[in-house]
C-alpha cells in the first residue's frame, strides 16, 4: 500500500495522505505516491488545481521516524522530501489542514500555494528540539509567508503555532470550523479551476518566481510568460464570452 489516495472532483485532483495510524507520517512509499500525483496533476489537461490533505483528522507529523531509523529516506529525486517540497507542481495546490502539521508535515503544507486550516489545527517546526534542522523547505518558505521576525521566532523556539495565530500572521487563507477544512479547500480549488487554465498556470509561475528575479528583469521575464497566454485561444474565448454574457469554455490552448 502506498499510504496515499487520489481522486478527482471535476478539474481538481484530491490527494490524501492515508496513514492515520502513523499520524500520516511520510515514508518512501507515500513520498513516491505524492510525487506521482504531482506529475499527474501537471500532465493532465483536464486538471487545473489540487487539494492535499491528511486522513483521520491529522495533516501530517512529518517524516516517519521508524522508517528513518530503519534506513529509509522519504526523498524522491528531483522532488525532494515527501515528493513535493523541492519541486511543487506547476498548477496551484491547496493544503487542507486538520489537526497537526508539524516538522515535515508543516513543510509539506508550506510547499502548497494556499492553506486552509481548521481552528483546531496546529503548525510548527520542532526540529531544533530534536537536534535537527528543518531542511525540507520550512526555513526557506516560512519567512516569505509570515513576517521574518515571526518566522525566525517560530523556527528557533520550535513552538507549536495554533491555527488562529497562524491566520493572524497571514499564513492561513481560510480558517474553518473543525472538520470543514477539506470542504472549504475544495470550494476554493474549484473557484480557481473555473478560470482559464493557461492563465492560472502562468499566474502561479510569475508570482512564485518573481521574488528571485532582479528588478530590472522582472517585467521582461513576466512578459515572456504572459504574452503567449494573451495570444492563446483561451484569451479570445474569455473576451468573447464576456461580450456575449456567457460562461467561457476553456480549451487550455
Amino acid at each position: 500500500m502506498t499510504g496515499v489516495r487520489t481522486e478527482t472532483a471535476g478539474a481538481v485532483l484530491v490527494v490524501t495522505i492515508d496513514r492515520p495510524d502513523a499520524r500520516n507520517a511520510i515514508d518512501l512509499s507515500a513520498a513516491e505516491a505524492i510525487a506521482a500525483a504531482m506529475t499527474e496533476l501537471d500532465s493532465r489537461t483536464d486538471l487545473s488545481a489540487a487539494v492535499l490533505t491528511g486522513a483521520g483528522g491529522t495533516f501530517s507529523a512529518g517524516m516517519d521516524l521508524k522508517a528513518f531509523l530503519a534506513g529509509e529516506r522519504p526523498i524522491v529525486p528531483h522532488r525532494g522530501f515527501a515528493g513535493i517540497v523541492e519541486a511543487p507542481p506547476e498548477k496551484p495546490i491547496i493544503a487542507a489542514v486538520e489537526g497537526y502539521a508539524l516538522a515535515g508535515g508543516f513543510e509539506i503544507a508550506l510547499a502548497c500555494d494556499l492553506l486552509v486550516a481548521s481552528r483546531t489545527a496546529v503548525f510548527g517546526l520542532p526540529e531544533v528540539k530534536r537536534g535537527l534542522v528543518a531542511a525540507g523547505g520550512g526555513l526557506l518558505r516560512l519567512p516569505h509567508r509570515v513576517p521574518h521576525a515571526l518566522a525566525l521566532e517560530w523556527a528557533l523556539t520550535g513552538a507549536h503555532i495554533p491555527a488562529e495565530r497562524a491566520a493572524d500572521a497571514g499564513l492561513v487563507n481560510r480558517l474553518t470550523e473543525p472538520g470543514h477544512a477539506m470542504a472549504t479547500a475544495l470550494e476554493l480549488a474549484r473557484t480557481i479551476a473555473a478560470n482559464a487554465p493557461l492563465a492560472v498556470r502562468a499566474t502561479k509561475h510569475i508570482m512564485t518566481r518573481a521574488r528571485d528575479w532582479p528588478a530590472a528583469e522582472a517585467f521582461p521575464r513576466s512578459r515572456e510568460i504572459a504574452v503567449p497566454v494573451r495570444e492563446s485561444r483561451d484569451a479570445q474565448e474569455g473576451s468573447r464570452a464576456f461580450a456575449e454574457k456567457r460562461e467561457p469554455v476553456w480549451e487550455g490552448r
